[in-house]
């Protein structure tokens, strides 16, 4: 950041940040208390019903709510979160693994780590074909044979495992 966070053009502002995430969070927090409704927030015979607790916590959470909105409102309008050059920083390390994270359902963890692995070496490291190739493709073998074979943990996996008889 340049330091003097006035310089509003170089990336959102705090402020906004600060609203924006307030916001989610009350969201989060409005559909914690509507599904507590739902569950049954009252005392039954062998205690608190189901929606008891968690209608506790989204309360919690809407006050906290209120209070992050009011003091993000009061926030600076000019300084800056973050610049733009760092929140693509940030991108090229969360996309991949949001897109890591949704194909997984679909191809499988193994593969998944294969290609996010290689990505970020080719991509991000700069390392040779070679060495990413043994990395890429060591480490899920390795996590395969610890999980699948030593503890008896079953990840999720994809056609590839399917056509192997795993």
């Amino acid at each position: 950041m340049s330091g003097d966070g006035k310089a509003a053009n170089q990336g959102p502002a705090h402020r906004n940040i600060e609203l924006a995430a307030a916001g989610l969070m009350g969201v989060f927090a409005i559909l914690v208390v509507y599904g507590a409704l739902q569950a049954g927030i009252g005392w039954g015979f062998e205690g608190p019903k189901a929606g008891f607790f968690p209608f506790i916590m989204g309360s919690i959470l809407l006050i906290a709510t209120a209070v992050n909105l009011w003091n993000g409102w009061q926030g600076s309008k000019t300084k800056i979160f973050a610049e733009w050059d760092q929140l693509k920083q940030v991108g090229a390390v969360t996309i991949p693994i949001a897109i890591y994270i949704a194909a997984i359902p679909f191809i499988g963890i193994y593969v998944a780590s294969v290609l996010l692995i290689a990505y970020f070496m080719m991509r991000i490291s700069s390392y040779g074909a070679v060495r990413t190739a043994l990395v890429a493709i060591g480490v899920p073998l390795l996590t395969f044979i610890v999980f699948e074979r030593w503890f008896l943990v079953t990840l999720p996996k994809g056609p590839l495992e399917a056509v192997l008889g795993y």
